[in-house]
């Protein structure tokens, strides 16, 4: 949806609701992805699912676009693990992972140039953009995949979170790298007293 979707997303929610025969009250906890993805999206769905987790007086879940491509069948089968996502520019950006629990922040690369301490000790497995590529610098078994059943995934990796003992922290919007947009280059209006 290029446009509308902050006015369509509770009807939307409303109408899900209705078509299980549930409604607000029945609701335990809210799961929401919080990107990398599309950047009005994203911060539109982020803002909606705060707002119902206050509201509802329930959990509020964030779940990163790295998790949710993991297996979810076997969220926590792979003892180490490097998730790659597509990035703009043939960039990827990727994250780590320990058994399922991310280890550090994500970041950019270059996949023909993956950085050496991108490698994690133990078998590693890099599953996602351009895995085949990245995994061949670490000498790393490979699986390529992309984002699929997202929604059905969100929930999954939430559940697997809950079921842990995982204390959720308010949903946030991830950013992997700062804006493109510059600064203006002209100075500021003078302002009159």
């Amino acid at each position: 949806m290029a446009k509308g979707q902050a006015e369509r997303l509770m009807p939307m929610l409303q109408a899900s609701l209705a078509e299980t025969g549930c409604a607000w009250k029945d609701v335990a906890a809210i799961a929401v992805g919080v990107g990398p993805g599309n950047f009005t999206g994203v911060r539109i769905a982020v803002s909606a699912a705060r707002g119902l987790a206050l509201g509802l007086g329930i959990p509020g879940i964030g779940v990163s676009a790295f998790e949710t491509m993991r297996d979810p069948e076997a969220l926590g089968a792979h003892p180490v693990e490097i998730v790659s996502l597509e990035a703009p520019r043939g960039q990827a950006y990727v994250q780590a992972f320990r058994n399922g629990v991310p280890q550090g922040s994500p970041r950019l690369i270059d996949p023909d140039a993956p950085p050496a301490d991108l490698e994690l000790p133990g078998n590693m497995r890099v599953s996602g953009f351009r895995a085949i590529t990245i995994a061949r610098a670490f000498n790393a078994t490979s699986e390529e995949a992309s984002l699929k059943d997202v929604a059905s995934r969100i929930g999954a990796v939430a559940l697997w979170r809950l079921a842990r003992g995982e204390t959720p922290d308010r949903p946030a919007v991830l950013y992997v790298r700062a804006a493109d947009a510059l600064p203006p280059s002209d100075p500021p209006p003078v302002t009159l007293p």
